[in-house]
């Protein structure tokens, strides 16, 4: 008997259909039977189905003599399953990596519930993705499994069938079925979770939910969406034949009414001729089902169509007036700032004022807050104030730390009147440099990757960037920091401006250049890694030729488990990944196990370097700070090729490596397995890295920048650890 029957439905998806099966057959969870029921597809559908049943035994296919619709066809293949579990898969949809795998690990931890509910994300036809919005209620469920009247927020998911595994005996028992129709889903969905005593979540995206640009019912303009009607009367006959459900008619109610009202709303759901009767017939249902109070926004339903349309009218002139006042407000307050920066662009700058920023403003970080530490030392006089964005980055600082919030009155009078401006990003163009001002731009670490004016060769890796407005930008830079010769010959070539190049060493290494053992303790500590353990840092960086920036190189919980129990893998995304979906393939729920430690909003990366044993990772610019710790680098550089051919690299990172190089996730594996990851090879890559890459890094370059730019001391230039050795030929900058 298999873990899963995966029943999948079949019509006109011929485009999209071998996707969907290469999806699950695929998969590394293997335990699996495929049910595919072909609805009498006018196309080369049945063709395809036959295919696959031919190749994998796995692959049962069921031809329907007549077309019957989404609902139905699921009914038919439901009697051939055999698995523990039933998942409706829609052909035109796919699962994630590993998707099976975590459903199964989850359901094995909560001993089999009767519906488990995933996340999912939508996949556009244009390639975009976006993740479930209401991803919170998954975690908020917790780690227990539980019934619809002890967790009633789950209901607020989507209502479809394709998010959840269900178990088949529990299917079996209620007698549930789908009824004809389009929106089938509503009739099953609402009594399986009204039903189920045992409801589980899994916080994982299983499933590509994919948002075709033509062909899906539920969003063309069609009389068939009166289908709603039918469909609610069908819930609200089950919930009546059901006594101990009745306390649920006054959610399924407002529930019914929300659903209409958003049908109706939307302009390219219903004819406009028939919108009319589509109120009529709704309000008709909303009087016959009321239970309870009505919400205010739901009372629109017991007036007439005409009052209906006109309270529409009135709610969008409404947002108009809205929208407009605060495009209003928003040119007043720019004009008022301009002319109040230009009244003080007369004022002279005052010599002891000190203005700070990092990662676009989020607050006391990076090579900034280094400088920022180290000024309040050595130049108490010189007062410093940071920018950051809004009230909640300001939350975050540290106490009596002297802040202004970006484009607020405060900051124009900041800005206006500051000697020095510390950077790692850009300031905004809005912000204009005076004469006597000194802008000190700290980057934000060694490249690697093609940067500003390089990209004008690369228009993929450039896409949204405005290269021109960049380097104008850039042309308020006095002094640009540099950790090695490198360094200063890419950012001459990528950023020509007028700058002078200063040979500080990178700030925030310090702290890593001075790293004592116990120094990563508390973080640690923090970060629940038990005592003993030895930790492996794995930091990834963004692909330009995957949209979004994510893609999924490693397997983690097989990583994990191929290290043991005395290994501790602390994940750090790149930040630009934070708030997208690559947290919800996996990793949100392998933290939340204990399999790996998510460590991606911990403020200060430097703290996760101090803490590790070792760092993985590809193509970051991480590696290059983290070779000052002297500790092993190992790169899974898989998809070099593909990276280095999008993005650009200034020298090939797999024959100029810091450490071992991996192909593969098998080839790392070994690496880890055998301890060739810290063997005599490694140290010697890693010194050689170190020598060229770490060249200025000694310690002081904090110190350094503030002593020679702020207090115009004469610093000497820190002297190279070791010889840098000879390039191996690679360097694209040698050869242009």
């Amino acid at each position: 008997m298999p873990r899963f029957s995966i029943i999948v439905p079949v019509f006109k998806v011929q485009g999209f259909l071998r996707e969907c099966l290469d999806s699950v057959l695929e998969q590394s969870y293997t335990d699996v039977e495929v049910i595919a029921v072909d609805d009498c597809s006018p196309d080369g559908c049945g063709a395809i189905l036959d295919g696959y049943a031919a190749r994998d035994p796995r692959v049962r296919v069921l031809h329907l003599p007549e077309n019957v619709g989404l609902g139905r066809a699921r009914n038919a293949g439901m009697p051939l399953a055999t698995g523990d579990y039933l998942f409706f898969l829609d052909s035109d949809d796919t699962l994630t990596p590993g998707a099976l795998r975590a459903v199964a690990d989850r359901l094995d931890e909560t001993a089999d519930p009767d519906v488990l509910v995933f996340d999912y994300a939508r996949t556009y036809w244009w390639g975009g993705t976006r993740r479930n919005v209401l991803a919170r209620v998954l975690t908020e469920a917790g780690a227990d499994t539980f019934s619809a009247a002890d967790h009633p927020e789950i209901l607020d998911l989507l209502m479809v069938v394709w998010n959840k595994v269900y178990r088949r005996a529990f299917v079996e028992r209620e007698g549930f079925a789908f009824p004809p129709g389009y929106y089938e889903d509503t009739p099953w969905t609402f009594p399986v979770m009204l039903s189920a005593e045992r409801i589980a979540t899994l916080d994982r995206i299983c499933l590509a939910y994919r948002q075709r640009r033509q062909g899906n019912i539920l969003s063309t303009t069609s009389r068939k969406h009166f289908d709603i009607h039918d469909q609610y009367e069908r819930v609200f006959a089950f919930v009546d034949s059901r006594p101990e459900l009745s306390g649920w008619r006054p959610y399924l109610h407002h529930k019914m009414g929300e659903h209409c009202l958003d049908i109706l709303s939307k302009n390219d759901r219903l004819p406009e001729e028939d919108k009319a009767e589509f109120f009529r017939l709704t309000a008709a249902l909303f009087r016959k089902h009321r239970s309870g109070q009505v919400p205010s926004e739901l009372r629109v339903l017991e007036g007439g169509f005409t009052r209906y349309r006109m309270r529409r009218q009135a709610g969008r002139a409404g947002r108009e007036l809205v929208r407009r006042g605060r495009q209003v407000r928003r040119a007043a307050a720019t004009r008022v700032g301009r002319g109040w920066s230009t009244l003080h662009e007369h004022r002279s700058l005052d010599p002891n004022l000190a203005v700070y920023s990092a990662f676009s403003h989020k607050g006391v970080l990076g090579d900034p807050a280094a400088v920022y530490a180290a000024a309040r030392e050595l130049a108490p006089h010189i007062r410093g104030v940071w920018v950051v964005r809004d009230e909640e980055q300001a939350a975050l600082l540290p106490p009596e730390t002297e802040h202004v919030l970006l484009d607020s009155l405060r900051y124009r009078q900041v800005t206006a009147r500051a000697t020095y401006f510390v950077n790692n990003v850009n300031w905004p163009g809005s912000l204009a440099k005076r004469p006597g001002s000194v802008h000190i731009h700290t980057h934000q670490g060694t490249p690697l990757k093609f940067m500003a004016a390089d990209l004008l060769h690369k228009p993929g890796a450039r896409h949204g960037l405005d290269v021109p407005q960049m380097l104008r930008r850039a042309d308020r830079w006095d002094y640009s920091l540099v950790a090695n010769r490198h360094s200063e010959l890419v950012w001459d070539r990528a950023y020509p401006c007028h700058f002078t190049s200063l040979r500080s060493g990178s700030p925030r290494n310090d702290a890593l250049v001075r790293a004592r053992p116990e120094d990563g303790e508390a973080v640690r500590a923090r970060l629940g890694v038990p005592a003993g353990n030895r930790v492996v840092l794995y930091a990834p960086t963004r692909r330009d030729y995957v949209r979004g920036g994510h893609a999924d190189r490693l397997d983690l919980a097989r990583f994990a488990d191929d290290l043991g129990g005395d290994h501790t893998v602390v994940v750090r995304l790149h930040p630009s990944l934070a708030d997208g979906p690559a947290r919800g393939m996996g990793l949100s729920e392998l933290h939340r196990r204990g399999v790996v430690v998510d460590a991606t909003d911990e403020p200060r990366v430097e703290d996760l370097m101090l803490a590790s044993d070792a760092l993985l990772t590809d193509y970051s610019a991480l590696m290059f700070d983290y070779a000052n710790l002297d500790r092993p680098i190992v790169l899974l550089a898989d998809d070099w090729g593909a990276y280095a051919a999008s993005r650009g690299a200034y020298f090939d990172i797999t024959a100029d490596a810091p450490g071992h190089v991996a192909g593969s996730q098998r080839e790392l594996a070994w690496l880890f397995a055998s301890g060739g990851w810290r063997d005599g090879e490694s140290a010697r890559l890693r010194a050689g890295f170190r020598a060229r890459f770490c060249e200025f890094d000694d310690g002081r370059a904090a110190e350094r920048v503030v002593r020679t730019l702020m207090l115009g001391e004469r610093a000497e230039e820190p002297a190279p650890a070791a010889p840098v050795p000879a390039q191996a030929g690679h360097d694209v900058l040698a050869s242009s």
